[in-house]
């Protein structure tokens, strides 16, 4: 195709794409898809994750030439999965793209008023609705996108696509690693990509190459004596509070660092912690008051963020908080996120982390392991991470920002590990969009640069596949 007709037919195709922002069709695609109630935390949601699979997902696609088909989840009672394929010629190459349909529990009562999780709702630049942010907004901005260049390039987009679907990445992704060792063939691409997690912020249009991993435990220690009067039995019995709360320090400083070395992992070099020196971290409008002394203090934000190994507990329990009672619990616990990096011995965890606790005289505090998943980083100097940039920096008329990887988690290893693919993440959100908590929202500036970015790229693995 000559060089005027071929940018002719990308600016075409972006127009067309940011055209739905601007025409009301994106804002109608995602009311209808924020209305399904897909948690994947409520047991009693089944039937809606399915629905939104079936009567949502699934004729979307067929319309876009895709051939569908539902499966299983391999693990029994889990929400299933769907695989479609849209395939011009099996001489092509091939893109895996990917999505979500599921949502954390809707918390009604807490949202702001004039917004509602299953109906979405616009207050300004904010569109509100559970799912927005993560993940219906950021898969609707892509296949929008996708079908934008379908029409510019007359049905023929020059390579396959390949899109899977889950519906349990709220709940920790169950089965989707066993699922994509069991459909490995089925799957088999050339690149990946795709849109969850946030860019750097909201004025930053950003791409990152794979995400830290995550391990949640429990420590709980039990006396099974039950619980006791405090001025009985206090003093002669042992108090499992005092004892989890020892337990915890034990394993950090008063100010965020990991002390413990099981926990530990080598800090950031190279070429990756150079990025990370570089990018800015909070500091908008919404965003969290950072702290100069937590943590690694000794590094940058960027790299306390992206490239260390944190410690947090999201969660702890002892006795009754709002009613207590003159009594000495029976039982404490907490629940940790345990936030990894490449390098960490996460897979020996409990083992570690149990002698190490002995060696503490905290023998009696026991680590549960509760699921999680390994830390994934592409090389930045892979071709694929240079051509995305240089595409979306063509289509948005601005600097990419490239993140090694996510700070948070996110199911990254089944396809950079176990389909052993090229990583690249295109997020359509920002870090304040209050995804997991009410008011979860996009800004529609990110919708639109996400249509244009997305259209664009699409556009350009049919004029030149990277190596």
């Amino acid at each position: 195709m000559p060089q005027a007709m071929s940018q002719n037919g990308r600016q075409t195709a972006l127009q067309q794409a940011t055209s739905t922002l601007k025409n009301g069709r994106f804002i109608e695609t995602l009311t209808r898809r924020v209305a399904f109630a897909s948690e994947s935390q409520n047991p009693d949601a089944s039937a809606e994750l399915m629905k939104y699979l079936t009567d949502e997902i699934q004729p979307t696609l067929a319309k876009l030439g895709f051939e569908c088909e539902i499966f299983p989840n391999p693990i029994e009672s889990c929400p299933p999965l769907l695989i479609a394929k849209r395939i011009e010629d099996e001489s092509l190459p091939t893109l895996l793209t990917y999505g979500h349909g599921d949502v954390t529990n809707g918390q009604a009562e807490l949202w702001q008023t004039g917004t509602h999780p299953w109906e979405l709702s616009q207050i300004g630049e904010k569109i509100f609705g559970r799912g927005t942010a993560d993940n219906k907004g950021q898969h609707t901005i892509n296949l929008l996108a996708l079908e934008s260049v379908l029409d510019a390039r007359k049905g023929k987009l020059g390579y396959n696509v390949k899109i899977l679907f889950e519906m349990s990445e709220e709940v920790g992704s169950k089965g989707l690693e066993r699922f994509c060792g069991e459909q490995k063939e089925s799957l088999k691409a050339d690149l990946f990509l795709a849109s969850d997690g946030p860019r750097l912020n909201a004025q930053t249009p950003t791409i990152f190459l794979g995400s830290r991993g995550v391990c949640q435990f429990r420590l709980r220690c039990e006396t099974g004596n039950g619980a006791r009067h405090s001025g009985n039995w206090g003093g002669v019995i042992t108090n499992p509070v005092t004892r989890l709360q020892h337990a915890l320090a034990s394993l950090t400083t008063a100010d965020g660092r990991v002390t413990a070395e099981c926990l530990r992992a080598p800090l950031p070099s190279g070429v990756t912690a150079e990025m990370m020196q570089a990018l800015p971290v909070g500091g908008y409008a919404g965003d969290p008051t950072l702290n100069d002394q937590w943590g690694e203090k000794e590094l940058t934000v960027g790299e306390r963020l992206f490239g260390c190994n944190t410690l947090e507990v999201i969660a702890i329990g002892a006795g009754d908080i709002k009613k207590p009672i003159g009594a000495i619990p029976d039982v404490a616990e907490a629940v940790c996120h345990l936030r990894i990096v490449p390098g960490t011995d996460w897979q020996n965890l409990v083992a570690n982390l149990s002698s190490f606790l002995e060696e503490q005289g905290l023998g009696d505090v026991k680590v549960v392991y509760e699921g999680g998943y390994n830390a994934t980083r592409l090389d930045p100097a892979h071709p694929w991470v240079g051509f995305v940039k240089s595409s979306m920096e063509a289509s948005l008329e601005q600097k990419v920002t490239v993140l090694p990887n996510l700070g948070g988690t996110i199911p990254n290893h089944c396809f950079a590990d176990v389909l052993a693919l090229p990583t690249v993440w295109m997020p359509h959100s920002y870090p304040s969009c209050k995804q997991h908590a009410p008011d979860e929202h996009l800004l529609e500036s990110v919708v639109e640069q996400g249509l244009a970015a997305a259209a664009g790229l699409f556009w350009d693995l049919g004029e030149q596949w990277p190596e």
